[in-house]
This record gives C-alpha cells, structure tokens and sequence, in this order.
C-alpha cells in the first residue's frame, strides 16, 4: 500500500506542472471573454489593469509575508529596480498594449498571436545566449523553422483577415460587442504584436530574476503593487475624465476580481514556480490550449464570427510551435547523454576489480609453479 501511494505521488509530482499550466490556460480562457464583455460595458482597459493588480497585492501580500517569512532574500537597491522593470514589462508595458487590441479585435485573435511568444521567447533567449542553437543538427533547425512558420502565421493573421464563417445557429450567450470601435483592426493587430514582444522580454527576466530573488510569492506581491502603480500613472496621463475610475456592482466589478484574486494572483505565482522549474518556454507552450479553448467558445457559445485568416494564420502559428519545441526537445535528450557519458557504467566501475582479481590469481599461479 506504501509503495502503491508512492509510486502515485512520483506520478503526480512528474506531471504537476503540467497540469497546472493547463489549469492557468484554462483561467485565461474565461478572462478573454469576461474582460471583453466589461470592456463592451464602458469599463476602461487601463483602469481596469490598475485595479485588478491591486486586488492581485492585497489578495498576495498575507501569503506571501508569512509563508516566505524564512525564504524571502534581503530586498536591495539594485533588486528593487530590477523586480521594477520587470514589472514595467509584465503589466505597465504588456497589459495595458495587450487589453487595448482586445478593444479592437476579438479574443479569438489575441489569443492566437499569444501563441508567437514561445517563438520570440526562443529568439531573445538565443540572442542572449540564454539559448543553444545548432544548425547543423535536425532539432537546431527545427527550431528556427518553427520560429519562422510561427511569425509568417501571425503575419497572415495581422494583413489578411478573410471572409467570416456563418454560425451554425444562434449563440447561448450574447455578448454585446462595440462594432466602431472594433473596426480598427490594424491598429489592434499592432498593439497585439507589441504586448507579445515585451511579454517574452518579460518571461526572460522571470527566469533571470528569480535566481537572485526565489521566493515567488513575494515576487508576484511586488509585481502587482509595482505593476498597479506604474498603470495608475499611466492612466492619470491619458485619462482626464474621474468617472472613468467609478465602477459599479456589475460585470465591470467581477471582471476586476476575478483577474485580480486568479489571474494576477494564483496565475503569475504558478508561472512563475514553473519557470523556476522547467524554464520560460516550457510555461509558454501551453499557449494553444488557450488558444483552442476561446475559438470553441467563441464560435459555438458565444456566436463570434470566426474570419478564414484568423483560422489559417492560427493553425499555422501552432504548427510552429510544436516543430519549436519538438526541436527543444532535443536540448534535455543531449543533457542526459552528457550526463551518462560523466559517469562510469556498472561495467567499467567493476573493470578495476576485476582486473585486481585477475592479477591475483597470477601471482597464485606463478607460486605454484
């Protein structure tokens, strides 16, 4: 029975990351729509991005103080202005360009450019030396072939958006969609383009920081309360009109808790342990299964309009992602025949022996005779 118990609990901590990257693509899924039926309600993107990471810190900061209490390292200058940056990347930069293209696309679109993000993470980190890259090896250019697939399907998505699908009856729920403002497509391709740019930046420093601060907890905490005050400013410049900050008990408020409470909360903190774990671009390839989720949704549940080259430009981005990690794949085979080769076998560590063993019996032999 003890053993039986330990082999289940060697299988599920083999597979708890993954299963909790499902889970946050899963969290990710529902914000896309939740966001977007707030924002069609009037909500501002850039007040909600400043309120939801304060919820985020208020909701972290208990665990984080108390659980790391022993762990958490000695906060310095030089920390506090990189975990500062990081959270420029992360939320001032990031969010706010990534829920404005929201306003001018649909959560179909975003969430399969955000699919690009394995292959420009892999790009900065073999830029950065972060990253090896043979190019005489199959996987190597499985790699960069990846990488170019997946850019020339975002490409297609950003130029082309083709002829819509019919539904094929009326949608379960309706979500009231803002028609001018979406008219904007260009505009919103861009933006989206650009948040994907600065949320890879954003995993590479993850991995960078967490080695001088490993307490992720406290991480997300500063992340949130930084990222907060970063976005409030930037609001304050941009938006003059006080009622903009005024929500209701509506939509508008639970969007804000629940991308506050999970997303900005449990989310960040479970990248972040599996950053730590496996590295930033095994958290990033996950992105499909969001991607999958919210076009289901969209075209069954929600009666969105799907374009052909959302469609095409989508399973093309996919297909780049999968021959790029495919190809990363080969880094932890080449690992761990690095490692067997350091070591002696069985065979060899009883060799010596052997041949002690040998030259005994000679000796005895040569006495004898």
């Amino acid at each position: 029975m003890a053993l039986k118990s330990g082999a289940l609990w060697s299988i599920y901590m083999k597979f708890k990351p993954l299963f909790l990257m499902v889970l946050t693509q899963l969290g990710y899924t529902i914000l896309y729509f939740i966001t977007e039926a707030s924002f069609n309600h009037g909500m501002n993107p850039y007040v909600y991005i400043t309120y939801r990471h304060i919820v985020a810190g208020i909701v972290m900061f208990p665990f984080a103080y108390f659980l790391e209490r022993k762990i958490r390292p000695k906060l310095t200058f030089a920390l506090f202005v990189e975990i500062f940056i990081l959270s420029l990347f992360g939320v001032g930069l990031t969010l706010n360009m990534y829920f404005a293209s929201l306003r001018y696309t649909s959560p179909t679109f975003v969430a399969s450019v955000v699919n690009t993000v394995s292959a420009l993470t892999f790009v900065m980190a073999v830029v950065l030396r972060l990253e090896k890259l043979d190019v005489r090896n199959v996987r190597g250019i499985a790699k960069v072939l990846g990488t170019l697939v997946s850019l020339a399907g975002v490409t297609i998505m950003t130029i082309y958006k083709g002829p819509a699908m019919r539904n094929l009856g009326y949608p379960l729920i309706h979500i009231q969609g803002n028609n001018a403002i979406q008219e904007q497509w260009l505009k919103g391709s861009i933006l989206t383009v650009a948040s994907c740019i600065t949320w890879s930046i954003w995993f590479i420093m993850q991995a960078i920081t967490l080695k001088r601060y490993p307490a992720q907890l406290s991480l997300t905490t500063w992340m949130c309360f930084l990222g907060a005050a970063q976005s409030a400013f930037f609001t304050a410049i941009i938006e003059h009109n006080p009622a903009a900050w005024r929500i209701g008990f509506n939509i508008d408020f639970w969007s804000t808790i629940y991308g506050g409470v999970v997303v900005s909360g449990l989310i960040i903190f479970i990248q972040l342990w599996c950053t730590e774990k496996r590295g930033p671009v095994y958290v990033t390839m996950f992105n499909p299964v969001s991607t999958i989720l919210v076009a289901i949704l969209a075209y069954f549940v929600f009666g969105e309009k799907l374009s052909l080259g959302s469609l095409v430009g989508a399973a093309i981005v996919i297909i780049g992602l999968y021959m790029l990690l495919w190809g990363k794949e080969g880094d932890g085979e080449a690992q761990v025949k690095t490692e067997e080769q350091s070591f002696p076998t069985c065979d060899e560590r009883r060799e010596p022996k052997t041949q002690k063993h040998t030259s005994a019996e000679n000796e005895n032999d040569i006495a004898t005779r």
